[in-house]
This record gives C-alpha cells, sequence and structure tokens, in this order.
C-alpha cells in the first residue's frame, strides 16, 4: 500500500469513526435525529404576511422580524425542535412536532400579543364607547399600547395576595403616560388585547379605575395564573411586527408517524441487505468492499442529518434509499469497466486504476444532472405551501448522492488498493463477475 493510500484509508477511518460517534453520542447539542411531522407528529402550518402596511424597501426585515418573534414564543412555550423558516417572498413555514391542537398553535403564533389602553366616551348616539388613550411625542399622536414596554414582564403578589402582571414603561411609555393619567384620573381605563377587551378570571374585562397619574400603569391585576403567564411570555417574547393569515395547515397523528418509522426501517434494512447480497454474490471480493464502503456511506449521510440537522421525513427516508441505490449502480459501473480490463490482460493494479477513471465521466454526468433536479426541487419546494414532503426528499437525496460520489469513488478505490501488493492479487477470480456455470 502506497504512503498516499495509507494517508487516504486514514482519512476514512477517521471519518467513518466521527460519523459512528455523532450516530451514538450527542455531539454539538445534538442527541437525537430529527424528525418530520410525518414521522412524530405535530402540526405543519404556512403563514401568508401583509405587507400592506410596511414601507417599501422593508417587507425583508419586516418578515424576518416576525420570524424572530415566532421562534421566541415557540421557544417559551418549550416546543421541541421547530421548524421555522421563510418560504419565498411573503410567506413563512411552521412546523410544530408533538402539538396536535391546530387551534392553540395559532393562537400561539398569530396573536399579536398588543396591549391598547382605552378610556371611555360617549359617542354621538349617546353610547359608551371605548377609544384608544393618546398623547403626543415630538409632535405625533401615539396610542398607548404595549410597543412602550420593556421586555421585562413578570408576575408578582401584592399585599393581600392578588396576582398582579408587572411590566415597566420604557421612556416614551413613561411620557405618554404622564401626559394621559391625569386627564383620566377616577375614571375606568380599559385594556384591550389584540382589539379584545382582556377578560379577568371571572370572565368580567379588566377596566381599573386611575387613582394616580402614573404608578397604577405599571400593573394588571385579575388575570388567571395561566393567562398571566401567557401573556407575559407573548409580551417577553415582542410583537409581530405584520399581520399574518394562515393559507394551509395540516395535523399529523403520532400513531402513524410511528407505524411509518417501523415500516421505514424495515424496508431500508431489507433493500441495504440484499443489496449487498447480491454484489457480493456477483462481484465476489469488490461487491464485498463495495458492501463496507457502503457502511461507511450509511454511517456519514446519517451522521450529518443528525448534525446539520435535517428533518428527517418519510419521503426524505425514501430520498436517502434511492441514493444508495445509486451509490451501488457508481460501483457497478466501475466493476464492470474493471472486469473489461482484465479481459484485456492488464494487472490488478492497472485494471482498478484504468475501471476508475473511465467510469467516473459516466458516474460524474448522471450524478450531476441528479443534483440539478435536486436543486430545482428544492427551489421549487421553498415557495409551495404543501411541497413539504418534496423539499425533504430532494434534500435528502442530494446530500446522500454527494457522499456516495465519495463514497464510490474514494473510499472503494481506496480499500481495493489495500489487496494490489498482496498474494490475494494473483487470485484473479475473486476480483472477476460471476459469470454462471460453465459448459464443459
Amino acid at each position: 500500500m502506497t504512503r498516499g493510500n495509507t494517508l487516504v484509508f486514514i482519512i476514512v477511518l477517521m471519518l467513518f469513526a466521527f460519523a459512528v460517534c455523532a450516530l451514538v453520542y450527542p455531539l454539538f447539542g445534538r442527541e437525537e435525529m430529527r424528525l418530520g411531522l410525518d414521522l412524530q407528529g405535530g402540526i405543519h402550518m404556512v403563514y401568508q404576511a401583509d405587507f400592506s402596511e410596511v414601507e417599501p424597501g422593508a417587507e425583508s426585515e419586516a418578515i424576518n422580524g416576525a420570524i424572530a418573534v415566532i421562534e421566541r414564543r415557540i421557544n417559551v412555550f418549550g416546543v421541541m425542535e421547530p421548524v421555522i423558516q421563510r418560504q419565498g417572498d411573503d410567506r413563512i413555514l411552521v412546523e410544530l412536532p408533538g402539538v396536535s391542537e391546530a387551534e392553540e398553535a395559532k393562537a400561539l403564533i398569530g396573536q399579536t400579543a398588543l396591549i391598547e389602553f382605552r378610556e371611555q366616551v360617549v359617542n354621538e348616539d349617546g353610547e359608551v364607547v371605548w377609544i384608544p388613550l393618546t398623547g403626543t411625542i415630538d409632535g405625533q399622536e401615539r396610542v398607548l399600547t404595549s410597543n412602550y414596554f420593556n421586555d421585562n414582564t413578570y408576575i408578582n403578589q401584592d399585599n393581600l395576595g392578588r396576582l398582579l402582571l408587572v411590566f415597566e414603561w420604557n421612556e416614551e411609555g413613561k411620557e405618554l403616560c404622564e401626559q394621559i393619567t391625569p386627564r383620566i384620573l377616577g375614571q375606568p381605563m380599559g385594556i384591550f388585547l389584540s382589539g379584545e377587551p382582556l377578560l379577568s378570571e371571572d370572565g368580567h374585562p379588566i377596566a381599573p379605575t386611575v387613582n394616580d397619574p402614573l404608578e397604577e400603569c405599571n400593573t394588571i391585576e385579575g388575570l388567571s395564573y395561566n393567562d398571566a403567564t401567557e401573556l407575559s411570555a407573548l409580551l417577553n417574547a415582542g410583537r409581530i411586527p405584520l399581520p399574518l393569515t394562515p393559507i394551509y395547515e395540516q395535523t399529523v397523528s403520532p400513531t402513524l408517524g410511528e407505524d411509518f418509522i417501523d415500516m421505514s426501517l424495515k424496508a431500508g434494512i431489507i433493500g441495504i441487505i440484499l443489496v449487498m447480497l447480491f454484489m457480493i454474490i456477483y462481484y465476489r471480493l469488490p461487491g464485498l468492499l463495495a458492501s463496507i464502503a457502503l457502511v461507511f456511506y450509511g454511517a456519514v449521510v446519517l451522521a450529518i442529518f443528525k448534525l446539520i440537522p435535517v428533518t428527517l421525513t418519510l419521503a426524505g427516508i425514501g430520498g436517502f434509499i434511492l441514493s444508495i441505490g445509486m451509490a451501488v449502480d457508481a460501483n457497478v459501473l466501475i466493476f464492470e469497466r474493471m472486469k473489461e480490463e482484465f479481459r484485456m490482460g492488464r494487472t490488478l493494479g492497472a485494471a482498478i486504476e484504468a475501471g476508475f477513471n473511465r467510469a467516473w465521466t459516466a458516474i460524474r454526468d448522471s450524478n450531476v444532472t441528479t443534483l440539478i433536479v435536486c436543486v430545482i426541487l428544492i427551489w421549487l419546494g421553498s415557495s409551495i405551501a404543501e411541497s413539504a414532503p418534496v423539499t425533504g426528499f430532494a434534500v435528502t437525496l442530494l446530500i446522500g448522492v454527494l457522499v456516495s460520489m465519495f463514497s464510490a469513488i474514494i473510499v472503494t478505490r481506496t480499500l481495493l488498493r489495500l489487496f494490489v501488493h498482496t498474494p490475494l492479487a494473483s487470485k484473479m477470480a475473486l476480483f472477476s463477475a460471476y459469470r454462471g456455470r460453465k459448459n464443459v
């Protein structure tokens, strides 16, 4: 074995060892493979952003801000491994594994969490209505809302044991409060959440009487513990900067996902074993080495899926299994080329090098065309709400094809080179494809 081949062999072993460690141990904080909704169960939703109130040119910043707020809200509520990403120019994809209630999820994501303070007035028809409390800052009229809260809202209790949602005004909020509260002393101040009255634990609207010019504005009392906790979390997570409309949703049962996992594992294991048996029986020692390279390929690809991480769906598993077949296909091309070289009377070493060199162009061209299709599918999937399975298939197939090229060209060749200068090199029957029973 040459020095160069020895170095490549050591690198391959190190890559394989790292891949196995990544699969067995929680490297880089990745404890388990990320499973898609069709395998784990949960909710898949797509939201469309409304840019009508966004300044021209600020659309990208607004939708990225919305994604950041959604991530903070979901993380507050403990949803494990959510997928939140931009889809096209005006859509946001949200996948919540382990969440089964669509309405609960939509309320969690779409809630604007904007608290607005209002006062009572009598309109022209003699009806008592609530209108926003407003003040002036730098010559502009401003509405008193939770936009002027600092992100440090918390829950506390007063001396009588009453639950309080405590918030803190920023400088502009304090200025507005100092203008507004003196003129509504002794009057009720309505508290509205996303345009609806905020209700107390007994179901009545919360409208405390203002008895102090400033201090009474920094607590909200009367909420139940659950409502106060949820509202505090949403306020601290921030306000979504533009309206979001749900345009697609799908709920997947966890039970169905478990069945998919079992069937996928069985299909994958059976398929790999049959492929290995065929390669070993037909191509003999090269087939055995190709099967070893296939084990390397599987470990590396699964490690990449875990570490990136790739959300593994049923369609993604299909892409992975298909890439296994393509990896074997590359080895078949190489071994058939080697067989032709043997017929021309070449030695084992010359046949190996010529076989790989002559097969490379066909392997390259076939894999490049597959990669182009994968890129197109991923690009199309980024703008279609219902295309998550297609995207998962394309991503896993793309990764699998790239690793399979490395496995077939580098790993299999390195393993074959190990036998060039050994006594086995003289036993050509070990390196020749099975041709059936010869006629006597």
